[in-house]
């Protein structure tokens, strides 16, 4: 159904912003790359597949006393400012698809007759335990994914790792200069890993400006 979508993780408030409740660190520096890519994608009618922590008290996730790897201080919780998407990664009529297991067929129906952009909301870092992900992937079935967000040792991890073990013939492509770590030594070496693992690293520049979109198109033509 689709040769290329955007996948945007994350790209909230409170983490994206310095007074948000869990600021990724220089998040906020990634702001304008951010827009262009949103822009990009919405001004050459590719779609914006997004993810969005959407937090309640007693989440496993959140812990007053966390360990950083598993649980973590409160953060966007539901119905908060913090939670909403910066409007620079507005999307645009988004369908939003909820953690819990949907009716297949009846998931599918609605996937399909929707135009706008997808958000999986989430009520752990890794999109995957959101239950429908892999029916709306089945349905869109992206040869290609252009990937950003935050933060790159967390949420980008569980993501990019993620689609490499359930979409291996989906060409992976990592945008690095749009997208922030917590750990940087981590950051530095999971980027080495997934470049081996053969997931393309790429600049903002190079999808917006260098033609890599219409390169893709021709491949897949």
């Amino acid at each position: 159904m689709a040769r290329v979508i955007f996948w945007d993780v994350d790209t909230q408030y409170d983490f994206m912003r310095a007074e948000g409740k869990l600021y990724v660190p220089e998040a906020e520096t990634l702001i304008p790359r951010l827009k262009r890519l949103t822009d990009y994608a919405h001004g050459h009618n590719i779609r914006v597949v997004a993810s969005a922590d959407d937090h309640v008290a007693g989440h496993p996730e959140i812990s007053d006393t966390p360990d950083w790897k598993n649980t973590f201080p409160p953060h966007c919780m539901r119905g908060t400012p913090g939670q909403q998407k910066i409007p620079e990664t507005a999307l645009r009529d988004p369908l939003v698809i909820e953690p819990a297991r949907a009716n297949p067929a009846a998931l599918t129906d609605r996937v399909r007759a929707h135009t706008g952009d997808i958000l999986f909301h989430k009520h752990r870092f890794d999109v995957f335990t959101n239950e429908n992900v892999m029916t709306v992937l089945e349905v869109l079935d992206p040869q290609d994914i252009v990937l950003y967000g935050v933060a790159l040792d967390v949420c980008d991890k569980a993501a990019i790792e993620g689609l490499l073990e359930r979409r291996p013939a989906t060409r992976l492509f990592a945008v690095t200069d749009a997208m922030k770590p917590i750990d940087k030594d981590v950051a530095e070496h999971l980027l080495k890993e997934w470049g081996e693992e053969g997931v393309r690293l790429v600049k903002t520049k190079e999808v917006v400006e260098e033609g890599l979109v219409a390169e893709l198109a021709r491949a897949t033509a």
